[in-house]
């Protein structure tokens, strides 16, 4: 037995009991105004001319089977070779607009700035193609920035999506504030979480039956 594991087991803990969360900085004027701009937008009454939308997005590792899995039957469940084979990359984007209690999942094969832009015209341009703002709730990456539409689109196109957007930054450690992330957590863990996906899915529309369920029993969501 080492030194400390006799203290660990008088005071009924071991090296097992790890919880890890996201501890936010001590004293931090930074983080303590940034955290209360995004509150503060969440307890914004809803305006339909001016939306709050939150965003986050996951990479994920493609990975094929090398051997034909065995099907459960009433005795064993469904047997997957250890071995696998790395398929590359795929990106999962999460839009949620909490008041309205609409969400959003699709794929993109890369985690670019062209990517964000191409995902945020198609909402600006779609379903808030009517909105004279969007108020972004997502966390502060180099991706998510206005200059990305300006990479992809020509500058009078840029310059209207860019005018239209507003961002509300989490700050630093600070990811947890974005309740697109609660979402994001709820379909991996039932869509990806334990699976071996070999090809990128196609969420765009629809996803999976698992997180279709999750979602259908909700309806607007409280920043509280």
């Amino acid at each position: 037995m080492r030194p400390c594991d006799g203290r660990l087991k008088k005071s009924g803990m071991t090296n097992r009991k790890i919880e890890y969360w996201v501890i936010p900085p001590e004293a931090d004027a930074q983080f303590v105004a940034g955290m209360e701009e995004v509150l503060d937008t969440y307890a914004t009454p809803y305006d339909p001319a001016r939306p709050v939308l939150c965003m986050d997005e996951q990479p994920v590792q493609l990975l094929k089977e090398t051997r034909q899995p065995i099907a459960a039957t009433k005795d064993h469940g469904r047997r997957v070779d250890y071995e696998y084979e790395r398929a590359g990359t795929a990106n999962i984007f999460m839009f949620t607009e909490p008041l309205a209690g609409w969400r959003q999942v699709s794929v993109r094969a890369t985690k670019t700035r062209a990517d964000w832009a191409n995902e945020m015209a198609a909402l600006l341009e779609g379903r808030y193609a009517a909105c004279r703002k969007v108020i972004l709730v997502c966390d502060n990456l180099n991706t998510h920035t206005k200059g990305a539409f300006y990479e992809v689109f020509e500058p009078s196109r840029a310059r209207e999506l860019a005018r239209r957007l507003e961002f509300r930054h989490t700050p630093k450690h600070g990811s947890w504030l974005n309740i697109a992330e609660n979402e994001l957590s709820s379909v991996t863990r039932q869509c990806v979480a334990g699976r071996r996906l070999a090809t990128r899915p196609n969420w765009r529309r629809k996803p999976p039956p698992g997180a279709m369920k999750s979602m259908a029993g909700r309806r607007a969501l409280n920043g509280k």
